[in-house]
């Protein structure tokens, strides 16, 4: 059964200390060299991006995807992505546009009517402004099994206390752990 119905989710990969990006913004940690037995292989991770119609990310995340591009490849191909700013990025790929405007009106205005499933990628601050004024459905936090110690915080003074429901929990044989949560409104 089709469904078409809108949702913002919040997609963060972290540490088990809940570090989203060294001070460095090295990602080499994001490899993991564990072995969880009783995890389960990847899954068609090619079919599931093709489920989300567009993704929205701050300045920060979208130059850091843009250096990352040049030795890995840019990972959101070739689906809208929206990138919050105010100021005047350089823009290289047809499916890519800035956003300097209200975030509500964004969401209402410009996202709802024209996909059904986007994805906010990052950062942190963004992560909290869709928190804050309630315009996220879900997070989908993987977490990677390392402790770094020192970074950015994915959830550092959300100012508010945020009741979710757990709606599923995957582990992988990297020892890779995906907490699904829609939050509760």
């Amino acid at each position: 059964m089709t469904t078409n119905t809108f949702k913002v989710t919040i997609h963060m990969v972290s540490s088990l200390d809940g570090i989203i990006a060294k001070k460095d913004n090295s990602v080499s940690w994001f490899e993991t060299t564990d072995i969880y037995e009783k995890g389960i292989t990847a899954p068609d991770t090619e079919g599931f991006l093709k489920t989300i119609d567009c993704y929205v990310m701050g300045a920060r995340t979208y130059e850091h995807a843009m250096e990352l591009s040049k030795t890995y490849g840019w990972p959101y191909g070739d689906v809208p992505t929206i990138v919050l700013s105010h100021r005047d990025l350089p823009i290289d790929r047809p499916n890519i546009e800035l956003y300097s405007g209200d975030l509500d009106k964004l969401v209402n205005e410009r996202l709802q009517p024209n996909y059904r499933n986007v994805w906010v990628v990052g950062g942190a601050v963004l992560a909290k402004d869709f928190i804050r004024l309630k315009l996220a459905d879900e997070i989908r936090l993987a977490v990677l099994p390392i402790l770094l110690g020192d970074g950015t915080l994915f959830f550092d003074q959300l100012g508010q206390e945020l009741p979710l429901h757990l709606k599923d929990v995957t582990t992988y044989k990297s020892g890779l752990v995906e907490l699904w949560y829609e939050i509760k409104k």
